[in-house]
């Protein structure tokens, strides 16, 4: 191992004995070998030490660190930390990369210097446990690609798997690195990084299988709730200056929407009118602003619009819709998740 490889690897675990050794060999069958493995055991109280022991008495670019029980952001700000590396690529316990990842992640990089941050697409295992939601979120996020695409879709979903990570360690560092609170680190990450005006992208290739399991902390951690996701959004869309360059129309005015869209307004934001398509609630008045038709969009002066509506189809026939009145998406209008 060179004393300053190309990519450090940052891989934290906490109880991984059963996945560990499959997700470290796809580490170490990367046809790009420029690498350190910079292991972070989390607290762990299973034999996963010693796998990364074994590893690392067999192959030098394998590093264990045991600084306790951090929690997964201070595990992987402790490796950040560590990272000798211009470039760290995140990698999970529990999950496998296709040998040509890395080279594929490291060789797009050098050719886009501007680009802070890119993924790849993801094949989540084992399939045929992957339920439908799931199944349509990795179908969106597999095609969510280019950074205009990212950028367009940042307040929808998270549009990078987080092991799929490969960023350049300076950019991170310099935005605050990872960040603890009530919220989904990596998605926080994301949003911090679009609001400093980082550009990112994901290569079209599959990459990675993604493990899915009833275990994971996406189901059980509260800070991936889909309150904290909303919070998350509202907090970074009160700082996305289009908000405020133009009158501000919400496009969804049911109840549950009117919930997640409080989490704005309440941030000092007035809509000038809601949008929606059912009849009994146009007129209505909700926070001062009146509810009209979509086709009142069509009038006067072109407000910026978000799009809250998250029903099963709905988002298309919206977009459909914005597009046929002229508006662009990300220049004129949104869609929120």
């Amino acid at each position: 191992m060179t004393t300053s490889p190309a990519i450090s690897v940052l891989l934290p675990f906490h109880d991984a004995a059963s996945t560990l050794t499959a997700a470290l060999d796809s580490c170490l069958a990367q046809s790009f070998t420029d690498i350190e493995v910079l292991v972070v055991d989390d607290g762990s109280r299973d034999e996963s030490a010693d796998i990364v022991r074994s590893f690392a008495a067999r192959d030098e670019r394998v590093h264990l660190f045991q600084p306790g029980r951090l929690g997964l952001v201070g595990a992987l700000n402790h490796g950040l930390a560590l990272a000798h590396a211009p470039l760290v690529a995140r990698m999970d316990a529990d999950d496998v990369m296709y040998p040509e990842r890395l080279q594929r992640q490291y060789d797009f990089m050098n050719a886009h210097p501007s680009i802070g941050l890119c993924g790849c697409c993801v094949r989540v295992v084992p399939e045929e446990r992957v339920e439908a939601g799931f199944r349509e979120y990795i179908r969106w996020q597999n095609a969510c690609v280019t950074p205009a695409q990212i950028a367009e879709e940042i307040y929808w979903e998270s549009p990078i798997a987080h092991p799929t990570f490969l960023f350049r360690r300076d950019v991170v560092v310099r935005t605050g690195g990872y960040r603890h609170g009530d919220f989904p680190e990596d998605y926080e990450l994301l949003l911090r990084l679009h609001s400093a005006g980082v550009a990112m992208a994901k290569l079209p290739e599959v990459l990675l299988d993604w493990a899915d399991s009833p275990g994971r902390a996406t189901r059980t951690d509260p800070r991936y709730a889909r309150e904290a996701f909303d919070r998350l959004r509202a907090a970074h869309l009160a700082q996305d200056t289009r908000l405020r360059a133009r009158p501000l129309v919400i496009w969804g005015a049911g109840r549950r929407t009117r919930r997640r869209v409080n989490l704005l307004l309440d941030r000092g934001f007035q809509p000038a009118a809601w949008i929606d398509i059912d009849p009994k609630k146009i007129g209505n008045v909700i926070r001062g602003a009146t509810v009209h038709a979509p086709a009142w969009l069509e009038r006067g002066t072109r407000p910026f619009v978000l799009a809250y509506v998250t029903a099963h189809g709905a988002r298309e026939r919206i977009a459909d819709q914005l597009q046929a009145f002229g508006y662009q998406r990300g220049l004129d209008y949104l869609m929120v998740g």
